[in-house]
C-alpha cells in the first residue's frame, strides 16, 4: 500500500511539473508565459534603429530658428506648444526600450547644460541611420561601433582647434547677451536680442563675488499675464506673485520669520472638545483665545522680527495682533516657493507657533508691495555677497506663450552657467558641423581597414544639422550644401544665414555655440547610438499586475431610471389622504 501511494504522490507532481512547463521551443521555453524575445538582424537590431529614427524624424522638424512647434496633450488635457525637445520628450512618455536611450541622453544634456537636446537626438538618429546602411551592405555591429568610437574622439579633437571666440568677461551686459543670444534665437526667434539681454542682466546682478558660487535658482521668472512680450523687464529681489495681507505693505531692513504651517491658535495635531456650562466661561474662553493669539503674536515681536511669512492660512485673530504689533504679514501657498525665500533670506522654516531663535532668522533689505499691470505682488530684496536675487518679468497674451518663453529663460540661465566653467565657443549656423564634416572626411581616407567605411558615414552624420537648418527655413539643401561644403574647405568657418538664404562667414553672423556644450551633445549621442547598436537580443518580461477589469456597461441602469418628484407631486405627498 505504502509503494503505490508513493507512486501515486510521484505521478501527481509529475503531472503538476509538466503543466508549468512552456510549450514553446528554444530561448522562449526558458521564460515565463507571457514573456516576449526578439533577436537576430531583423527582429532586434534594425527594428531598435528603426524606433530611433522615428523619434529622431518627429525632433529634428524644431532644430534651428525656424523650427516647428509641437502640441502635445497629456493624460490630464494640459496642453503644451513647444520646440523645446527636452519637454517634447518628458511629456511624450516615450515607451520603446531603444528610444527611451536618446530620451534619457537629451534629459542629461538637458540637466547638465539645458541646450542642445535637441541636436543629441537629431544627431544619434542620423548616426544609427548611417549605421543602418553599413549593416545593410555586410558590416559586422563590432566593426561600426569601433569606427565610431575612433571617430568621436578624433572629433572632440577638431571641435577644441575650431575655438573662435571667448567671453573674456562675464559681468559685461554685451558680451554674454552675444554669448546666449544663439541658445535664445532657437526658441524665442525675433525676440533673441531683448531676452539675451534681459537674462544678462539678471544673470550678472545675482553673480557673487566668487563666479564659481553661482546658483540657478537665484534667477526667477514671474508670469503675469497681460501687457505684451516687449515690456518684460527684470527686477532685483524675488517675487511673490499676491498681495501681503493686513496694512503694512513695505519694511526696511526687517528680520523674518518663516513659518511652514498655518498661524492659526486653534490648530492642534489631535482632536478636543470643550464642554461649556454657561455664559461666563464662553466669554473666559474666547479671552482665553485672544491671549493665547497676543502671546504668540508679542513674542514673535519682541524677538526683533518685522515680517512674517507663512506656508500656510493666517486666521483673522492672529492678522489683528500682526496689525496691532505692525508686522508685516506675507502667505505663500508653495512649498517650493518658501523653500526658495528660505534660501535666499538665511531663514530656517519653522514648525512651531512661537518666537524663532536668532539662528532661525531671515534678513533682508526691504519687503515692499509692488503694483505690476494690474498684478499686486511683494518683492524681497536682498543684495549681499552671499546672496543677490533677481526675477525676469514675464508680460504675455496667453499662458502657453509664457510657459515657452520661460523654458527659454530657463536654457539662458544654464548657458551662463557654463560660460563660467568655460568661456570658449564655437562657430554656430552649422559652420562647425560642416568643418567636422569635411575635416573627419579627409581623416577618414588615411584610416585602413573597415574602421574607414565608420569614420566616413560618422562624418556624413554631421551633414544633417546643416541641412535641418536649410530645410526648416524653406530653402534648397541641395544647393546651398554644396555651397557651404566649398565654403569650408581649409580653416576657413563659413555658415547658414537663414534670413537672407547665403552662406557667409562665421564670424560676420555673430552666432556661436558653446564648446564644452557641443562636446557633451557629441558624446551623449555617440554613446547613446553605440549602446544600442551594441543589443543584438531583446527580452521583454511579462507586464505586472493583475487581469484587467471587466467591462460591466450598464450596471447602475436602477439609477438611471430613477426621476426626481415634481413640485407638484412633493405637495401631494404632504397633503393628509382623505378618511
Amino acid at each position: 500500500v505504502s509503494t503505490q501511494s508513493t507512486w501515486g504522490n510521484f505521478f501527481k507532481f509529475l503531472k503538476k511539473d509538466t503543466q508549468m512547463l512552456s510549450t514553446a521551443y528554444g530561448f522562449q521555453n526558458l521564460l515565463k508565459e507571457g514573456s516576449r524575445h526578439y533577436s537576430g538582424l531583423e527582429e532586434a537590431i534594425l527594428r531598435n534603429l528603426s524606433a530611433c529614427k522615428e523619434i529622431s524624424n518627429m525632433t529634428k522638424t524644431s532644430l534651428g530658428p525656424n523650427g516647428m512647434k509641437k502640441m502635445i496633450v497629456t493624460h490630464i488635457d494640459k496642453i503644451f506648444v513647444t520646440a523645446d525637445a527636452a519637454t517634447i520628450m518628458r511629456e511624450m512618455e516615450v515607451h520603446h526600450p531603444a528610444a527611451k536611450l536618446l530620451v534619457m541622453a537629451s534629459k542629461m544634456q538637458n540637466d547638465e547644460f539645458g541646450d542642445a537636446t535637441n541636436f543629441v537626438i537629431t544627431f544619434a538618429g542620423e548616426l544609427l541611420n548611417q549605421a543602418e546602411q553599413l549593416i545593410k551592405m555586410g558590416l559586422h555591429p563590432s566593426q561600426i561601433v569601433l569606427g565610431y568610437e575612433t571617430a568621436q574622439k578624433k572629433a572632440v579633437e577638431i571641435l577644441e582647434s575650431l575655438a573662435a571666440v571667448r567671453c573674456t568677461d562675464i559681468r559685461d551686459v554685451d558680451q554674454v547677451a552675444k554669448c546666449i543670444r544663439t541658445c535664445i534665437s532657437a526658441k524665442l526667434y525675433g525676440l533673441d536680442e531683448q531676452f539675451s539681454r534681459l537674462i544678462a542682466q539678471a544673470c550678472i546682478s545675482t553673480l557673487p563675488e566668487n563666479p564659481a558660487n553661482f546658483d540657478v535658482e537665484y534667477v526667477r521668472v514671474a508670469k503675469l499675464l497681460g501687457s505684451s512680450i516687449g515690456n518684460s523687464h527684470v527686477i532685483k529681489g524675488l517675487i511673490v506673485t499676491r498681495d501681503a495681507e493686513g496694512s503694512i505693505k513695505r519694511v526696511e531692513n526687517p528680520k523674518v520669520a518663516v513659518y511652514n504651517c498655518p498661524l492659526d491658535p486653534q490648530t492642534a495635531d489631535t482632536k478636543g472638545t470643550v464642554l461649556l456650562k454657561n455664559k461666563d466661561e464662553l466669554k473666559n474662553y474666547t479671552k482665553t483665545e485672544e491671549a493665547h493669539a497676543e502671546n504668540i503674536i508679542k513674542s514673535i515681536a519682541e524677538s526683533g522680527v518685522k515680517c512674517i511669512v507663512s506656508g500656510g492660512t493666517v486666521s483673522e485673530i492672529m492678522l489683528h495682533y500682526c496689525e496691532k504689533y505692525r508686522l508685516m504679514v506675507v502667505k505663500v501657498m508653495s512649498k517650493f516657493e518658501l523653500k526658495r525665500i528660505c534660501k535666499c533670506l538665511g531663514a530656517t522654516p519653522l514648525v512651531r507657533q512661537g518666537a524663532p531663535v536668532p539662528e532661525e532668522v531671515g534678513v533682508c533689505d526691504e519687503i515692499i508691495v509692488e503694483e505690476i499691470g494690474s498684478q499686486k505682488c511683494v518683492v524681497f530684496k536682498r543684495d549681499t555677497a552671499d546672496c543677490k536675487l533677481s526675477t525676469i518679468v514675464l508680460r504675455g497674451s496667453t499662458q502657453n506663450l509664457l510657459d515657452d518663453i520661460e523654458r527659454a529663460v530657463d536654457d539662458g540661465v544654464h548657458v551662463f552657467k557654463s560660460i563660467i566653467k568655460d568661456a570658449n565657443f564655437v562657430p554656430g549656423a552649422g559652420a562647425s558641423e560642416m568643418a567636422l564634416s569635411t575635416r573627419l572626411e579627409s581623416y577618414a581616407n588615411t584610416v585602413h581597414g573597415l574602421e574607414q567605411y565608420s569614420i566616413n558615414k560618422y562624418a556624413k552624420s554631421f551633414e544633417i544639422i546643416p541641412r535641418i537648418l536649410i530645410e526648416n527655413a524653406g530653402l534648397n539643401a541641395n544647393t546651398l550644401l554644396s555651397t557651404l561644403y566649398s565654403a569650408n574647405q581649409g580653416d576657413k568657418t563659413a555658415g547658414i544665414d537663414v534670413e537672407s538664404g547665403e552662406i557667409t562667414d562665421s564670424s560676420k553672423l555673430v552666432i556661436y555655440d558653446h564648446l564644452r556644450t557641443k562636446i557633451m551633445a557629441i558624446n551623449l549621442a555617440t554613446d547613446a547610438a553605440l549602446t544600442v547598436l551594441r543589443v543584438d537580443q531583446i527580452i521583454v518580461a511579462k507586464p505586472a499586475g493583475g487581469p484587467k477589469p471587466r467591462d460591466n456597461k450598464g450596471w447602475d441602469n436602477d439609477c438611471l431610471l430613477y426621476t426626481s418628484p415634481s413640485p407638484r407631486d412633493r405637495q401631494k405627498s404632504r397633503m393628509p389622504s382623505s378618511a
